[in-house]
């Protein structure tokens, strides 16, 4: 006889032994499965052996999309804590799920009805006896939940809510902090990383940790130093004052044993011209480790030295086991933009592999002073392609490949590392990667990592702004152009047309939405998109970025030396009064993260375009490499295409990498140890998200958060499992 208690009563027992963090850790309790970042799980219920038998056990719908939406894009990573899942949806409202049926249990909406969003990729879990809490960010705010009942600890912040933008170096008012990626707790500590603007006076990426209990600031490290402090000297005098980015928007990793805290930081600002930045800018595109308890800085590695790329560095550290000449070794591994792994001693951030300085080209970009050299590290060999050649484009037929060949021999390359140019340059790796978000997974059994890679070139093309004609004289349609061309062209395109990552088509947005919808939605953010708020701050910007939506005048396109003047006049006005930015000459790169393909927008190189790796970190050797995801239409021969993708694997112990992470909507297992593809599912969307897997009275679940589409737009999640 079962009995069956209320609600409440059930929930408490089911949360009863989460004070073992084993049992947590093996409930996929932590954003990707611990605090190490493993991205492992020790179930092998689903193995080698009977994968193939999986079948969908439950699926979650939120339906919390409005009306007319196309579908969102979810990169939420769901935890389990026993049999509770706690996942964000593509619009970023929380919900916790019963983990065995996918039945809501309750619900909570960060933006009270309106449309808000912004990318989620998960949520943090802390506990003390009976006060369990959710923490998980909405827009600029840090909430604090009733893991039981959703509603918010009033004890915490302000009912619940504490405001990220309070403690940057702008106007909490003019400034928007929004993290996309879930802090990590030690104690009862919250540290917390964010993600800025990309463009001049951006904010800094200020690493904080808040109490977990009140919501104060704890402590604060300065990834721009501040100074006095540690890295100061690799910037000009007053740099800390007006330059951002430098910021931790990937996650972070967790030596509980140690104290220490592990983050690795972005490009600093502004991503592609850094006259105003001279030095290596430290510590942008580094690997740090700070003392969990107080923020003291401890060591850094830094990755690449005065980015001009956007080479982010884009995950969390993966802690790490390895042995080296006989001996384990506590280790850090770095997955890059650029293809390369970095494998760190944990204490003090020495390389365990060879690392070389090298020359690389430099910048002839007037007033830049690009650094000389940068790091190569000997092993293991780069997961991505770092050199292309005329032999490396696409031949779709012979116009495709004459127009590829005359735009790749127009630009400047001199292979990895050639700089932004007035000619135009060709990047590869392209700032997607190599690998994204998404990041590695670790099997510390065997000593195996595995990483998606991507090769995906893009153009670079610079221009110098004149400032004080940017924007004067425009009418209201140009100037919705500008700001058009300064926030929106990099997801939508200059088209207006979107892009295969979820990015939706604005073509024909007037058939489909409200002005007052449409202004909604810039304002607060949707799905992916985070809201500008603090962009279209007046009446005179709301009605020109609806003129050029709405397309309410005909008007000539504006230079493109007038492109993304406004966001840098925005984020002027939050930095110091003192500080004379105006000195300094800008250049813009007016083609950012723009593909590099043929008229008919097919890839401008030949195939693989997306790969999944198994590194020995013992060796520095090569496990297995295989295509991952399929292009029918372009595929030639026996091999897949493979596909491009922000996601990361998740290995178990039952012998499997489970990956979505394609444009195909396919999710798959393979073989760890060969690489074989043992198992896919075709999916209602594409899973740009990593997956999780856990256990509910003895049986394995396989999750994922699934993104939208025009029949389901707001999107699912979808847990698979062996039939009973």
């Amino acid at each position: 006889m079962k009995l069956k208690l209320p609600m409440a009563a059930s929930l408490m027992l089911l949360f009863a032994g989460c004070n073992n963090s084993s049992e947590v850790y093996r409930n996929w309790g932590v954003y990707k499965g611990d605090a190490e970042s493993s991205a492992y799980s020790p179930l092998d219920q689903v193995n080698t052996g009977n994968v193939s038998q999986l079948a969908v056990a439950w699926t979650f719908n939120p339906n919390d999309a409005p009306e007319g939406s196309r579908g969102a894009n979810s990169e939420s990573n769901p935890i389990v804590i026993n049999n509770i899942m706690y996942t964000t949806s593509a619009r970023g409202r929380l919900y916790a799920i019963d983990a065995a049926t996918g039945e809501q249990r309750w619900s909570f909406d960060p933006f009270n009805g309106e449309r808000g969003g912004g990318v989620k990729r998960g949520v943090t879990y802390w506990e003390d006896g009976a006060d369990k809490r959710i923490l998980f960010t909405g827009g600029d705010g840090l909430f604090a939940l009733d893991a039981l009942t959703g509603e918010p600890v009033s004890t915490f912040g302000e009912n619940g809510r504490v405001n990220l933008n309070v403690g940057m170096r702008g106007d909490p008012d003019k400034i928007s902090v929004i993290p996309t990626s879930p802090g990590i707790v030690f104690e009862d500590l919250l540290i917390l990383g964010t993600e800025v603007s990309e463009l001049y006076g951006a904010e800094p990426g200020h690493v904080r940790a808040y109490n977990v209990r009140t919501g104060e600031l704890a402590w604060t490290f300065h990834t721009v130093p501040q100074p006095g402090e540690v890295g100061y000297e690799t910037w000009p005098a007053n740099a800390w004052k007006y330059v951002g980015g430098a910021n931790n928007w990937g996650g972070l990793s967790l030596d509980k044993n140690r104290g220490m805290v592990f983050f690795a930081t972005g490009s600093p600002t502004y991503d592609y011209y850094g006259a105003d930045r001279k030095g290596a800018n430290l510590f942008g595109n580094s690997v740090v480790a700070v003392n969990a308890r107080t923020g003291e800085y401890i060591w850094h590695f830094q990755t690449v030295h005065h980015d001009l790329w956007d080479y982010d560095l884009p995950a969390p550290p993966n802690l790490v086991t390895v042995e080296h000449d006989g001996k384990k070794i506590d280790a850090v591994a770095q997955t890059t933009k650029v293809g390369f792994l970095y494998v760190l001693d944990r204490e003090t951030g020495e390389p365990l592999f060879p690392v070389e300085e090298r020359p690389v080209p430099q910048s002839d970009i007037p007033g830049e002073e690009s650094w000389p050299t940068q790091p190569f590290p000997l092993k293991p060999a780069p997961y991505a392609r770092h050199l292309l050649t005329e032999d490396d484009l696409a031949n779709y037929s012979p116009e495709s490949h004459d127009s590829l060949l005359q735009v790749f021999r127009s630009l400047r390359y001199e292979g990895l590392f050639t700089p932004p140019s007035l000619q135009g340059t060709m990047q590869f790796p392209g700032s997607r990667g190599g690998s994204s978000w998404g990041g590695g997974a670790y099997d510390a059994t065997s000593g195996l990592f595995y990483v998606k890679s991507n090769d995906s070139p893009e153009l670079m093309r610079m221009k110098r702004v004149e400032r004080e004609s940017a924007v004067s004289n425009q009418s209201v349609y140009r100037q919705g152009e500008t700001l058009y061309n300064t926030y929106c062209v990099s997801c939508h395109g200059r088209d207006r047309n979107g892009d295969e990552l979820g990015n939706p088509s604005l073509v024909g947005l007037k058939s489909r939405m409200s002005e007052t919808d449409v202004l909604n939605r810039i304002k607060h953010g949707g799905g992916k998109m985070p809201g500008f708020a603090s962009v279209v701050n007046d009446r005179a910007k709301e009605q020109a970025i609806l003129a050029y939506l709405f397309e309410k005048e005909n008007s000539e396109r504006p230079s493109r030396e007038s492109r993304m003047m406004e966001e840098i006049t925005s984020n002027q006005q939050a930095v110091n009064d003192t500080v004379v930015l105006d000195t300094f000459d800008r250049y813009l790169n007016l083609t950012a993260y723009g593909h590099f393909r043929d008229h008919k927008g097919r890839p401008g190189i030949k195939p693989p375009w997306g790969m999944l790796h198994a590194i020995n970190l013992h060796t520095g050797e090569y496990a297995w490499s295989v295509p991952i995801g399929n292009n029918p239409e372009l595929q030639t021969g026996p091999e897949e295409t493979g596909e491009a993708g922000s996601a990361g694997p998740t290995v178990t112990a039952g012998g499997l990498v489970f990956i979505g992470s394609t444009m195909d909507r396919k999710f798959r297992a393979f073989d760890k140890a060969t690489g074989e593809k043992l198992w896919e599912f075709d999916l209602p969307g594409v899973a740009n998200a990593n997956a999780s897997t856990y256990q509910v009275n003895g049986k394995q679940y396989i999750a994922i958060s699934v993104g939208g589409d025009e029949k389901n737009p707001a999107g699912s999640v979808m847990a698979f499992a062996l039939p009973d």
